[in-house]
């Protein structure tokens, strides 16, 4: 049985998010949850023997790596967001973690994500194709913390003269977060990595959503064994399908993914006759009524 879309975006949060390209959501996580996410990491890095503690350590696809992170897959406090952007064809695109201790020498330049030859904003200049979400697991209240550093309202512009470089640019943000905050960002944001000359290691947990019909950034399919461990909306969102037209058109078992939070429903009224299967059916999403009102 489907369950009832979580909470989303609210007016005023869509208005910042659409001009700044992110929103943070502080104290998002309370402390024994910030426990409970670190722990997983550091078991993750435990057991690679490739984890250098002096260097920047990531991995991908998480969500198969322990179970406290495959929780994550459809958490209620933060999948409604990327629910109200994609809707019925919600996809997990990539589930990774960061370290970056003090000294490390490996950090992103500027650069957006997604697609650099034809960017995801060609094709949709408004709404994003991919957005991600940002757990914090430490605090970083101060500059030169390995921050994350992002210019606010670039994900409107698919040129910046500082590409590839790690040069200040005027009205950057360095970001300044206690621990348990999360973020939501828009993908297409032009964003860097500051240096870690603080005693401190950030750690991070990104969970970035897209369309299904957009490849996975970490996994052709998932492991079918993993995949049986999961609930049904996290199977579905992991989109892991042998036939790739079921990216475009998922099988009906997988309608609904949610039901409307407002109504319930399944179905959007007043639009189909009633012999118009479910699966076949448009459903708008949240986005669509902010754009439209």
């Amino acid at each position: 049985m489907a369950v009832t879309a979580p909470p989303g975006f609210t007016p005023e949060l869509w208005e910042i998010f659409e001009r700044d390209g992110i929103i943070f959501l502080e104290d998002a996580l309370a402390p024994e949850e910030i426990t409970h996410y670190t722990e997983a990491l550091d078991r993750i890095t435990a057991a690679d023997s490739k984890f250098d503690p002096n260097e920047t350590f990531g991995r991908e696809n998480v969500v198969e790596l322990d179970a406290a992170l495959a929780e994550l897959i459809d958490h209620p406090r933060h999948v409604g967001y990327a629910y109200d952007l994609f809707g019925e064809q919600l996809k997990l695109h990539i589930s990774q973690f960061f370290i970056r201790p003090p000294g490390m020498t490996k950090r992103n330049l500027w650069h957006p994500d997604g697609a650099r030859a034809v960017p995801y904003g060609v094709f949709s200049p408004r709404l994003p194709m991919q957005i991600k979400i940002g757990y914090w697991l430490t605090d970083l209240p101060e500059t030169s913390m390995g921050n994350l550093v992002v210019l606010p309202g670039s994900h409107r512009h698919q040129y910046v003269d500082e590409y590839d470089t790690h040069e200040l640019i005027p009205g950057e943000l360095i970001v300044k977060v206690k621990a348990g905050t999360i973020t939501i960002m828009n993908s297409s944001i032009w964003h860097r990595v500051e240096p870690n000359t603080s005693s401190t290691i950030r750690k991070n947990i990104f969970f970035a959503y897209c369309p299904a019909w957009i490849t996975a950034a970490d996994r052709i399919l998932s492991d079918p064994t993993w995949l049986q461990s999961l609930t049904r909306e996290q199977r579905i969102i992991m989109r892991s399908y042998e036939h790739g037209y079921s990216h475009a058109k998922p099988p009906a078992s997988e309608f609904p993914l949610f039901l409307d939070r407002d109504t319930g429903t399944a179905t959007d009224d007043g639009v189909y006759r009633e012999d118009v299967q479910l699966h076949r059916r448009k459903r708008r999403t949240k986005a669509e009524e902010w754009i439209e009102a």
